[in-house]
């Protein structure tokens, strides 16, 4: 419960940062939405990449010239499948809050990098028998580090594009090796 106070507390300090910043700052903050494809997996040797999808809402945040903070409040779907049973899905869902730092290499591209706090709201392994909650195996907070980069087009439409490597180890009272997440996401994105 603290860690989703923390993720909260860093989504609200940012949001009221943009705020004082867009007092002070030549460019405002835009808001935005964003959608895409997820391909991740988890490094356990019986697993591969399974596909899902993200989606959701950006605040903007410049706070220089080539410089901007974009806090991010996304659904993802995560998770992999079996290596050698396809139709076994690991299905692990999450709201994320991702809180990237940007820099502008040109003013369409940028590069980004930060921290991702991701809480689960479902953890299940789905097959052709049905689906079965693990949420007592799988921890209901992940730490992930992010980077990734974008380019937007006239009228505030975007392609991006970022991969977030897990810090955490994601199973519940695990002695063995940590077992983390990863994803690629790619997908598109408009500034209001």
């Amino acid at each position: 419960m603290k860690k989703l106070f923390l993720g909260f507390a860093i989504a609200a300090s940012s949001l009221t940062f943009a705020q004082e910043k867009a007092k002070t700052s030549t460019s405002p903050v835009r808001f935005g939405i964003k959608a895409g494809l997820n391909v991740s997996s988890i490094n356990a040797d019986d697993s591969k990449a399974k596909a899902g999808i993200y989606g959701g809402f950006f605040a903007n945040i410049p706070v220089a010239t080539s410089f901007s903070v974009q806090p991010e409040l996304l659904y993802n779907g995560m998770g992999a499948k079996h290596k050698d049973f396809s139709d076994v899905r690991l299905n692990l869902d999450y709201i994320s809050v991702p809180v990237m730092l940007q820099y502008n290499v040109l003013p369409e591209l940028y590069l980004e990098a930060g921290p991702q706090f991701s809480f689960a709201i479902n953890r299940k392994i789905k097959g052709d028998g049905g689906s079965v909650d693990v949420k007592d195996f799988y921890k209901g907070f992940d730490l992930g580090i992010g980077l990734g980069a974008g380019y937007y087009f006239a009228q505030g439409f975007g392609v991006t594009a970022r991969f977030v490597a897990g810090a955490t180890d994601i199973i519940e009272n695990n002695n063995d090796d940590a077992i983390r997440n990863s994803v690629f996401q790619v997908g598109i994105a408009y500034k209001f």
